[in-house]
């Protein structure tokens, strides 16, 4: 206990315990100080930020510098209501900066500067704010940064198996449920407002007669556009929405298979398709990478691609700094493997179907724009419409990248433009099963067709000699377009006798090549050896 003062005597008392460390430490300090100096300074005037009020600054207030020592005070948290003046000033210079700009300070200074503040109240990584500002235009990008703080409106889909919207709707109001029509563009969305009861157990949940899921999701199956009795392919189907989807518009004919390669998110998709009395559903946990070994020939695909989640930032915050270069490149690698899969999965000859719709909940150009024209590269296919009346055209240029001019057939959205989740969608048909070959400009494996052929000749040989001549002279005239020598060129009179001479040489060949030997392609040296000394003598 402390002791006991007599009020009536007013004594002072000596230092407290707070001001015995205070000075404790600074005894401590003068250690490492050069001799002559004492203590640290008085904090004197902060520094005064590029283009902001000294208390803005977000950094720490440095007190001396003694030699290579520095003082610092603790970091004061930002005045968020400075920043925010600062970043709508800094706009309004952008927009007009020859009229607006401060002297002595460039473009680059400016967007440096905007980029640090909207970091700091946004609470963004600098990767991901840059990223963000070569995709949208700076009014564009304050919009998009404040629509992603808002959570988006929670958004039910009608299962038609088991009931129509009109009465479902009738029966979330009775249970004090405050609803709308999600939209014209959907026959079976309704929107959620408020709710005395929890969306996720109410009695017609369970029995299966609406399904919670985003606006977003329910526009790829949209563009899919099953139709009945088909063979469709989901390959990344977890949690079912999107398969329960398709098998409503399909009204539970055909066949469709249900993939994905996490075996524990495929509980919950058999669990939904159970409630939802999905029954032309299959069930199957595999590679989407090595799906096209396994099974194929199906009408359509459906590929809702691994990505980096950029576009759902409001419901999973964590994105805005837990994403860097590696993994949206990484992203990219997996889905261009998995998009190449899904063509392959599809049957071009289908009489109904031949299509493969690609989305992503991403609105990175590298995870959706450069997978697409890679995609296109790669593959027999082509883009198509999707169907969907709204949403922004896809990029056909990006910085210093040129994309097919199709692509403006794909859709983005954004919550900012259309109070949704960042989606991309594209839609493919497929025009061939055949795989095309990768063209090099190596002319030695340009040349390796023709060396195939030859391999092939002595079974051509083998056949009676009225027909070896007109199969064999043929292709001597490539052989001397590839060999393109100047003796050819000059000596184009005398080409009657040699064809003569071909054909004879031609009968002769037979006798020479008929013995079994893996060697194939040495006799071919000599045989261009006498045809040149041929045209010599010619």
């Amino acid at each position: 206990m402390g002791r006991r003062l007599d009020p009536s005597r007013k004594e002072k008392r000596g230092p407290g315990r707070k001001a015995r460390k205070q000075r404790g430490a600074e005894v401590e300090l003068a250690r490492f100080l050069p001799p002559g100096e004492s203590g640290p300074a008085r904090p004197g005037p902060a520094p005064r930020c590029r283009f902001g009020p000294p208390d803005a600054c977000a950094c720490a207030s440095l007190l001396a510098v003694r030699g290579s020592l520095m003082v610092f005070l603790p970091a004061e948290p930002p005045d968020l209501h400075i920043i925010h003046q600062r970043i709508k000033g800094n706009m309004e210079v952008l927009q007009d900066f020859g009229a607006k700009r401060e002297e002595g300070h460039t473009r680059q200074e400016y967007l440096a500067l905007l980029r640090r503040d909207m970091a700091a109240y946004y609470s963004y990584s600098d990767f991901l704010l840059m990223k963000l500002m070569d995709i949208f235009p700076l009014p564009e990008l304050v919009n998009f940064l404040e629509a992603n703080e808002v959570p988006r409106p929670v958004t039910i889909r009608t299962n038609t198996l088991k009931t129509r919207r009109r009465d479902l709707a009738q029966a979330l109001i009775n249970r004090g449920v405050n609803l709308d029509p999600l939209g014209k563009w959907s026959k079976t969305g309704l929107v959620i407002y408020d709710s005395s009861v929890p969306i996720g157990a109410t009695p017609e949940y369970l029995a299966g007669h609406y399904m919670l899921q985003g606006a977003s999701s329910l526009l790829p199956v949209m563009a899919l556009a099953p139709q009945e009795n088909e063979r469709i392919l989901d390959m990344c189907c977890a949690p079912g929405g999107k398969t329960s989807y398709i098998a409503q518009l399909m009204k539970n004919t055909g066949m469709i298979l249900a993939n994905d390669s996490n075996a524990e998110r495929l509980h919950s998709v058999v669990g939904n398709l159970h409630r939802l009395g999905v029954t032309n559903a299959v069930v199957s946990n595999c590679d989407g990478r090595q799906f096209p070994k396994v099974l194929g020939g199906f009408d359509r695909v459906l590929l809702d691609a691994p990505c980096s989640g950029t576009g759902v930032i409001s419901k999973d915050p964590a994105v805005k700094t837990n994403k860097d270069e590696k993994d949206i490149l990484r992203c990219a690698h997996l889905q261009k493997e998995l998009i190449l899969s899904a063509i392959d999965s599809v049957n071009a000859a289908s009489e109904t179907g031949g299509y493969v719709v690609y989305c992503t909940c991403s609105i990175m150009v590298e995870e959706n724009e450069w997978v697409v024209d890679y995609a296109l590269k790669k593959r027999n296919v082509r883009l198509v419409a999707t169907g969907l009346d709204f949403g922004k055209e896809g990029f056909t240029r990006f910085k210093d990248r040129r994309f097919h001019p199709s692509l403006k057939s794909t859709r983005r959205f954004y919550p900012h433009t259309h109070n949704m989740d960042g989606f991309f969608i594209a839609k493919f048909k497929k025009f061939s099963n055949a795989i095309p070959q990768a063209q090099t400009g190596n002319p030695v494996l340009e040349l390796a067709p023709f060396s195939v052929v030859s391999d092939e000749e002595p079974a051509v040989e083998a056949a009676p000699p009225s027909t070896v001549p007109d199969t064999i002279v043929e292709p001597q005239p490539k052989k001397k377009k590839l060999e393109g020598s100047k003796a050819d060129k000059e000596q184009k009179p005398p080409q009657p006798a040699l064809k003569k001479r071909h054909s004879l040489q031609a009968q002769r060949r037979p006798l020479k090549a008929g013995r079994p030997s893996p060697k194939m392609m040495r006799p071919q040296a000599p045989a261009k050896k006498r045809h040149r000394m041929k045209q010599n003598r010619a």
